[in-house]
């Protein structure tokens, strides 16, 4: 009986330095690592298609999410274009949308024929081998600038051409 209380010492003394560990800020740490409490986003693939209109482009990319907090995606501007917005596809209607969630340890995708942003009242047509600046606005993390490629109107990320 006399080893009970040792025990049950050892286990609340184990409980609390694990409860005083875990209480670290969502700041602390460089939040690098699978264990991360908040959203660590990254942008791949972007690419806008060479613009058939005077006015209007479309603009396609991948934010990851490696982080184990999710995010939402609540805005996005370019000095190219009066306004951007944010659009999903489903059973080929297109829908405006205001956000888009990221998932923890997910992607958020915007693809042709899926959602994608569209650039409107363009202040000057972007041409094949340009580049545009895109700023992406976040509910929790921090904005990110992205350089956008112009391709070619038929440009498929899947083939490269």
């Amino acid at each position: 009986m006399r080893r009970r209380p040792a025990v049950l010492t050892t286990a609340a003394a184990l409980a609390g330095a694990l409860t005083l560990a875990g209480c670290s800020g969502p700041d602390s740490g460089s939040g690098s690592g699978s264990g991360s409490t908040r959203a660590e986003l990254s942008v791949n693939g972007p690419y806008m298609p060479q613009p058939v209109s005077s006015d209007m482009a479309a603009g396609f990319l991948t934010i990851t999410n490696k982080g184990g907090a999710e995010d939402e995606l609540t805005a996005v501007s370019s000095d190219v274009a009066g306004q951007v917005t944010m659009h999903s596809t489903m059973g080929g209607a297109m829908r405006e949308k205001t956000s888009f969630a990221i998932p923890a340890h997910g992607q958020l995708v915007f693809k042709s024929g899926g959602s994608h942003l569209m650039f409107e009242k363009l202040r000057r047509t972007p041409k094949q081998g340009q580049t545009v600046t895109v700023k992406l606005t976040f509910a929790k993390s921090g904005p990110l600038t992205v350089e956008m490629p112009v391709k070619s109107a038929t440009y498929n990320p899947s083939t490269g051409h």
